[in-house]
């Protein structure tokens, strides 16, 4: 609708031109529209006459009254009026509402797709937990928002790929590995003193347990390979967990990228000689530093340390660096909100090799707090100090965990009732979502048992929508492929949430106080094909989101 709407005022404007009663002559790039907070101003309001008044060089209620006049007959509009010093507000004719419904049931499946992203390339890289134990909730939380992002943008019209960063070398795997191998001693009757960096968890123990039963106890074996076995066996462990627990959520990824492979290939070495050759880096003291401060940095950053061991920002520098090289046009990390700091020397890593730093966006996930019942809730033994992930979903399910995930943009902080996820009543978010599209299915249901043929596009006669109801929620549908496009655009899959909540209320709303199968047959067609609509606009969002549409519940 708005696209039509800018359509009529760019064509009223040159008419102006055309006729003298505008002077400018220039036809502005953006036509700036909004919907009035108070639905009796109309649909759309528009600030151009505003905009204009300083190169027309006339007040802007005289610019306002020429492009009234020029719109006077347009079959877009039911009603166009001038407010305050030049304010134009558009009430369009019900029928350029009612039209939607058309489209929606023409494209189904694909309404609201768009080719916004015109195949541009991204990487959105997401979760990327260290395998050195079970995910948690807050993995989860960042899970949902890299999987409902990719979502968005590929409705969008963007060409993404989904990837999983494996941090399967340095320090903190080597740990996990220590952390087996003394479980494993412990196992055999040997007292031990376990380290305070060690991993403490009971899953180690079962790590320990699992190994001695498929690869012996190690009794022969000098110390570092017995390490490095143990290493390698739980890293690929846990991230059969991980894959596991990802499976559950109903995520995938295109591909899984191993930051031992960086060093393996001697992908580091090779990305560091090019920032040497660029005059990016400097050696001091021993080691060797990327002069992020030229590009905006509070400081220089190291990346080989004097005792030549290297940094996680190298590999990390590699792996950007990287990911370009594979022709990605621009990039997304989902982090934890702990990582805040480290964006800057990211991006200013990027625009030293050339890059735009917008083309690398971080999205930071905030805390989930997990109550019940309204306080706070703590469970986890096999985990040690954190909630699983796996804990979580086995309790509320899939897809009242994804959509919970996804109420609040993912930088805010998220409370968490596990409670309250699991009722069945309109209290719960994602049940009084999910029962708009169970109660479509449900009229579906009684209308084939009555003998009444689903309407057909062409078949209905959208004048018998009178309802004030009726046509707001036309209005609803119409604005779902303009969110879509914003919330892929910004990154924000939280919007998706919010509209489907708002069309689940207005839906629940209209049901509650009128009859879909009326007497009247032309009625009864007419509303079906409206319910219908709201049916697959439900499906379509709750599928952006990785949420099921329920035909009973």
């Amino acid at each position: 609708m708005k696209k039509q709407l800018r359509q009529a005022i760019k064509a009223a404007l040159q008419e102006c031109y055309d006729q003298g009663t505008l002077n400018s002559g220039v036809l502005p790039e953006e036509i700036p529209l909004e919907v009035p907070k108070n639905p009796d101003h109309g649909d759309f309001a528009c600030n151009l006459a505003m905009t204009m008044a300083k190169v027309e060089r006339k007040a802007p209620r005289k610019i306002a009254e020429a492009l009234v006049a020029a719109l006077q007959g347009n079959p877009l509009c039911e009603q166009i009026e001038i407010a305050g010093p030049g304010f134009i507000n558009f009430r369009l004719a019900a029928s350029c509402w009612y039209g939607v419904l058309d489209r929606v049931m023409q494209a189904g499946a694909d309404f609201g797709c768009s080719r916004v992203g015109e195949g541009t390339r991204i990487q959105v890289e997401f979760v990327s937990a260290n395998p050195t134990g079970p995910l948690h909730i807050g993995h989860g939380r960042g899970a949902v928002v890299g999987d409902a992002v990719a979502a968005v943008l590929q409705a969008a019209g963007f060409d993404v790929q989904r990837e999983y960063y494996v941090n399967d070398a340095g320090n903190q795997v080597s740990i996990l590995g220590r952390s087996i191998l003394l479980r494993l001693r412990e196992l055999q009757g040997e007292a031990i003193e376990f380290p305070e960096d060690g991993y403490q968890a009971d899953y180690v123990r079962e790590l320990a347990a699992k190994f001695r039963t498929e690869q012996g106890d190690l009794t022969d074996v000098p110390e570092t390979a017995a390490i490095e076995r143990c290493t390698r066996f739980g890293v690929a462990e846990i991230l059969e967990w991980i894959t596991e627990d990802l499976r559950a959520f109903g995520i995938s990824f295109d591909h899984w990228y191993s930051e031992k492979s960086l060093y393996d290939l001697k992908l580091v070495d090779k990305e560091l000689a090019k920032l040497k050759e660029q005059d990016l880096s400097f050696e001091q003291d021993g080691a060797l530093w990327l002069r992020t401060t030229d590009f905006g940095d509070d400081k220089d950053r190291v990346l080989i340390k004097s005792d030549g061991s290297m940094t996680y920002f190298a590999s990390d520098v590699a792996y950007h660096m990287e990911k370009f090289e594979r022709g990605f046009d621009r990039v997304i990390d989902v982090w934890g909100a702990d990582h805040h700091g480290y964006i800057p020397r990211m991006k200013a890593m990027l625009a030293g090799l050339g890059h735009p730093p917008e083309d690398l966006e971080v999205l930071l996930i905030q805390m989930v707090n997990l109550l019940r019942d309204g306080q706070p809730f703590i469970m986890g033994k096999r985990s040690g100090n954190f909630i699983t992930l796996r804990e979580v979903i086995d309790e509320v399910g899939s897809d009242a965990c994804r959509f919970f995930f996804l109420m609040r943009r993912c930088d805010s902080q998220l409370d968490f009732d596990l409670e309250l996820a699991k009722q069945q009543s309109s209290d719960n978010p994602v049940y009084y979502v999910q029962y708009a599209h169970a109660r479509v299915c449900s009229i579906n249901r009684k209308a084939t048992d009555a003998g009444i043929v689903q309407p057909v596009l062409g078949d209905v006669d959208h004048s018998k929508l009178k309802l004030v109801e009726e046509l707001a929620l036309a209005k609803q549908l119409a604005r779902y492929e303009e969110m879509v496009v914003g919330a892929a655009l910004n990154y924000e899959p939280h919007r998706v949430v919010f509209y489907l909540q708002e069309l689940a209320a207005q839906f629940h709303s209209y049901y509650n106080r009128q009859r879909v199968l009326v007497d009247d047959p032309a009625t009864t067609r007419a509303r079906l094909y409206l319910v219908n609509c709201i049916r697959i606009v439900l499906a379509n969002a709750l599928q952006l989101l990785g949420v099921s549409a329920p035909e009973r519940m």
